[in-house]
Order: structure tokens, then sequence, then C-alpha cells
């Protein structure tokens, strides 16, 4: 019986609801190198998560690896981006590669937190599942200065790199339902900081309490956490009547004297002002989120969280690095700078010939082991010639050998015969006419043969 072939039908969400759509989408690699704990390698796989689908989710550094065999092998890959976590004597740092030609931001994280910090942290835990990850998240890029001729460069190169790690927002071709996740990148000017955030979009009913909405939504909602024991049927034993738990907010007595408030005042209580609101433009992701329905957007905090320092940019990628465009503790002149720069361009300079040289000498090396060969070839059909030439020439000699005897015999009988004619007296015996006709034969019989070849043997040793 054949085996049966496995067929890869669950694909990631950009990929298979839109093929041609995966190029030209920024890819990305996160990776920590050197020695790190358990905290840091765990934030490498939170970050991994705010990056799929468009990143190496499952990949496996080995002890053994480091940073160039990464280099050298995203580009093969379609990589673009390159996220390298590490553990310094001062902070953990992040290290953002722009591939193949750079630049390379260094960033200090001052200060994070874990997913599974968040979720503990709080009131209302949330099970997240694998769907929210199929389609990338929007990027929103907040408290930037906008790029004029008196914004430090740094500033706008360093938000020009974040915007270019996410796939761009196309409003015309973008389907509502796969917008399920929001990427905060925030620059705080007091401090010089920069705030990374990762939210979830859930979508509510709006113009209803929240204990109506738990009697909408039904056991759609308990049903989701399982981290949970409720059930789907709401709990109304401490409740003298079903008004107790529909009108009076929990802990706080009602406007009027019977301890009740009204519908309409819990409802502005808990759905908020009209500028939360918004119509929907289409199907979104939920139960009875219909398109032209009013819903309230709500953003859920899921992690990780980051405060991120820029502290280096430096032109190239690590290895091949070049000038020092901005660095957060050491200020150069424009001498200082001239020098560095003319420094660089010597080194790549050096690099330059180096590999042209290299390059020769591999050409070089080539030519002389094709050349080796030819002649080890010629040679050998040399000696094959020589050696059919010689087999032919001994061949020849034989044969002119074979073919002068029998002459020599007739040209002596004739001889014989012209000198005299046989004598009727002369008896010839019969001895001797036997030992002529022995020697006739054993003249004929001896042919010169070739000497026997002597048969190789392995020896064990």
């Amino acid at each position: 019986m054949a085996r049966r072939r496995k067929h890869r039908t669950h694909l990631k969400g950009g990929v298979a609801s839109n093929p041609g759509s995966a190029e030209g989408v920024p890819k990305s690699f996160v990776i920590k190198h050197g020695q790190v704990g358990s905290s840091l390698t765990q934030l490498v796989r939170d970050v991994r998560k705010v990056m799929e689908p468009n990143t190496a989710s499952r990949l496996r550094e080995r002890a053994r690896n480091k940073l160039r065999d990464f280099l050298t092998m995203a580009p093969a890959l379609g990589v673009t981006h390159l996220l390298a976590f590490t553990l310094t004597d001062v902070a953990p740092s992040m290290r953002i590669v722009r591939l193949s030609a750079g630049p390379t931001l260094s960033f200090r994280v001052e200060r994070y937190s874990l997913m599974k910090d968040l979720i503990n942290s709080s009131r209302r835990a949330r099970s997240m599942s694998t769907v929210e990850y199929l389609s990338p998240p929007l990027l929103v890029l907040a408290s930037f200065p906008p790029p004029s001729p008196t914004t430090p460069p740094h500033l706008t190169l360093m938000m020009k790199t974040f915007q270019s790690m996410f796939p761009p927002l196309s409003p015309q071709t973008l389907s509502l339902s796969s917008a399920r996740r929001v990427v905060l990148i925030h620059y705080n000017a007091e401090r010089g900081t920069v705030d990374f955030r990762h939210y979830l979009i859930t979508v509510k009913p709006y113009g209803v309490s929240k204990r109506i909405r738990r009697i909408l939504e039904g056991a759609a909602a308990k049903s989701s956490s399982h981290s949970h024991s409720h059930t789907g049927t709401l709990d109304l034993g401490n409740e003298k009547d079903v008004a107790d738990f529909l009108l009076r907010k929990k802990g706080e007595p009602g406007p009027s004297s019977d301890g009740y408030e009204s519908a309409a005042s819990s409802a502005s209580s808990a759905a908020g002002d009209d500028a939360d609101a918004v119509s929907l433009a289409d199907d979104y992701v939920g139960r009875n989120n219909k398109k032209g329905q009013k819903r309230a957007v709500k953003l859920d905090e899921i992690g990780p969280r980051m405060e991120l320092r820029l502290i280096k940019v430096v032109e190239g990628v690590p290895g091949k690095e070049g000038g020092v465009l901005y660095h957060e503790f050491v200020k150069k002149s424009k001498a200082e700078i001239k020098a560095q720069k003319a420094e660089h361009a010597a080194k790549e300079k050096l690099r330059q010939q180096r590999r042209e040289e290299q390059e020769r000498n591999v050409q070089r090396k080539k030519a002389e082991l094709e050349a080796k060969k030819k002649g080890k070839k010629a040679g050998e059909e040399g000696d094959d010639e020589e050696g059919s030439e010689g087999e032919e020439g001994t061949d020849q000699d034989e044969d002119e050998e074979m073919r002068s005897a029998p002459e020599d015999d007739y040209s002596d009988e004739e001889g014989d015969d012209g000198e005299g004619a046989w004598d009727d007296d002369e008896m010839i015996s019969e001895d001797e006419g036997s030992e002529g006709e022995e020697s006739g034969s054993e003249s004929e019989d001896e042919v010169p043969r070739p000497p026997p070849k002597k048969l190789k043997t392995k020896s064990k040793r």
C-alpha cells in the first residue's frame, strides 16, 4: 500500500488569501545571540509573534551560530530586516539591521514587560488564538516630529526604519476583517525614548450597558476564556430582582430613593460618548458585527511592552560597518568626522583591493589546474599511441619474416634443379627423406612468440 502524502492546508493568512501580495512585503528575522537569560529569550519569542506572519516564527539559534551566519543567509530568503537581541553589562540591547546595505540602529532596552506579565496583571484575562496572527498588524506612529530642515536627521531615519518593518497600509484593498492588531510606536520627547506597544482590536455593541451586553453576547464570551470555570448561564442568585442586575451599578446606589438608576444613565456610563462609536464599513469578526451597524472600538494591550532608547546609528551592516551617523553620548567635530570618513574610505578601498586579489588568485589556480589536467591527458594519449605503434611494427616484421622464409626455400630448390638434373642412379633413402620432412616441419613450427605477461597478485599486509 502506498504511503499517503500530506498536503499543507493551513497557510498563513497573507499568502493564503492573496498569493501575489507576498511580493514586496518586508520580512524579518528576530534572533538572540550571546549569553542571554530566560526572560530575554521569552521577549524574543513575543516579538516574533508581533512580527507575524512575515517572520521566521520557528527559527532556532544554536550556540555556534554567529551574527554573520544570519546576515549571509537572510538575503537568499528575501529577509529585509534583522532584529538582534543581546545582553550587555548595562542593559539588554536591540539592533535593527536593514538588509542588505544598512543602516544599523542600536537601541538600549530600558524597560520591558512580557506578554504573560500583561495578561496576568489584567483584570479580564483573554485567551489568544492563532487567528489573530494570520494577518500583519497595523502600524501607528505617534508624536514623531514631521520631517523638516530643523528636525534631527536621526529621528526621521528612526521613524522610516520602523515604518519599513511592516507592510504598507492600502485602504482600497484592505479587508476590514484582517485588521486584528495594532502596533504603536510612540516617541517621548521629554525622555528621548520610544515606547513600543502591541494591542488587539475588539468591537463592542454601542449604546448598552455592560450587563445588557453580557446578555446579548451570550455564552460565547464566557466559553472563549478557558482559564475560568464559568458557564454560559448568568448567576443571579444574589439578586432579589432582575432589575438589580440590569439597572444598578455595583457598589453604588442609584439616583432615586429606592437605590435604582435609569437605563439611560447606565448606558451612557458604560458606552461612553458618540466619539467612540463607528459605523462598520464591512462585516467584522464577532457576533452580530454586520456592515453598517454602530459599534464601539476598543484596544486591549496584549504585549510585549518595551521602552527603547536610540544609542547609535551606523552605516552598513555588522562586520561591514561604515561611518557613525549618530551617537547618543559621543559628539565629534567636523574635522573628526572628516578624518573618520577618510579612514573608512581607505578601509573600503583596501577591502576592495583584497577582494580583487583573491578573485585573481582563484582564477589563476583554476587555470593552472585545468592546464595540469590537459597535460596529463595528452601524456596518457601519447603513451597509448607509442604502444600501439610498437605493436604494429613487431607484427609487420613477423609477417615479412614469414613471407621471406618460403621464398628462400623455393630459390634453393630451383638452383639445385638448374645445376643438374636428377640422376637415375642416385638412390634416396627413406631415412633421409623422413629426416628432411621432420626438419621442414620443425622450421615451419618455429614462430617467434611474445613473452608471457606476469600476473599481478595483491599482497595482503
